[in-house]
């Protein structure tokens, strides 16, 4: 079969998630919802913990962080995935498809560092109360984000410079709603070996890398906890990292499964990739706001605030 440059494409065409128009409509609505949901409460969480000095503590810094990175992770994939319901030709230009998945691999890695540094964060306050806020210092804190960053965005650009050179065959359709990068390879007449091996790769150094760190500071949180003598005492430090579980369950859970799965379009596939993208950035704020004290109490006095200047 004769090769041909991806430059000599314009388009791709994301076959999305349905072609039956009337389930079209309904996807478009329950996704909108959805985004419209993550937008306003990743925009609260932002607004409470930078007006309330109650919140402003790392761990607050952090979640701060997690919810700019759920809106930037979302708003990657949601809205073209929202005109593509909308649309008969569902298509993507390919510089465009390009920095889709760059977005996506790079957000996504942010978050999984993020994550990472969090339960560091919680390892900290638990096992060294005194000194947590000798140790957590400010300087600390923006440098382990800006780290998170850098280390993803270096990660996402190494794997796109890759695929970038990779010459394109006369299919031009993506079995899926968003472009990925692994969704892009099966597109290839070229040899892409070494784009998987370093995508594998970067997959287990990141994602791999960062849960074992987590995991590794939960086994120091968990050891802590135990050694607690009072039940309330115990209670009282597993409720501050409830949260926090909860969250990593949600994003490793189906990331994991949504990068290891074979890309073919499957509806197990399309599951967890809808799931990793679309509803955990959605249900973050739900979870600290309903599992976090200190977050209830701040949009509760957020709240009456606001009430009495209107009254």
């Amino acid at each position: 079969m004769a090769m041909k440059n991806y430059s000599a494409f314009s388009e791709f065409i994301l076959l999305g998630l349905s072609i039956d128009p009337n389930i079209q409509d309904i996807l478009f609505v329950l996704f909108l919802l959805i985004y419209l949901f993550t937008l306003m409460g990743n925009f609260l969480m932002l607004l409470v913990m930078r007006a309330d000095s109650h919140l402003h503590m790392p761990m607050y810094f952090f979640l701060r962080q997690l919810s700019f990175l759920d809106l930037c992770h979302s708003s990657v994939t949601v809205p073209k995935m929202l005109e593509n319901l909308l649309s008969e030709s569902k298509t993507i230009f390919v510089e465009s498809c390009l920095a889709q998945a760059f977005f996506v691999f790079a957000t996504g890695g942010a978050e999984a560092c993020l994550l990472a540094v969090m339960a560091y964060d919680r390892y900290v306050a638990i096992t060294s109360p005194l000194l947590y806020g000798q140790v957590m210092g400010n300087q600390l804190c923006v440098g382990m984000v800006w780290g998170s960053w850098g280390l993803a965005f270096a990660d996402a650009l190494i794997n796109i410079l890759l695929a970038v050179n990779l010459d394109y065959c006369e299919d031009q359709t993506v079995p899926h709603f968003s472009c990925e990068l692994s969704s892009l390879f099966s597109l290839s007449c070229s040899d892409t070996s070494t784009n998987f091996t370093f995508l594998l790769c970067s997959s287990v150094l990141h994602f791999f890398g960062t849960f074992l760190m987590i995991v590794f500071s939960y086994a120091r949180i968990v050891s802590t906890i135990l050694s607690i003598s009072s039940t309330s005492g115990r209670g009282k430090a597993f409720s501050t990292c409830s949260s926090h579980l909860t969250t990593v369950t949600l994003f490793y859970g189906s990331g994991f499964l949504s990068y290891l799965l074979p890309t073919s379009g499957s509806p197990m596939e399309m599951m967890f990739s809808l799931q990793y993208s679309v509803v955990t950035p959605m249900l973050n704020p739900l979870i600290y706001s309903l599992q976090n004290k200190e977050v209830k109490a701040a949009m509760g006095r957020m709240f009456r605030k606001y009430l009495h200047s209107f009254m």
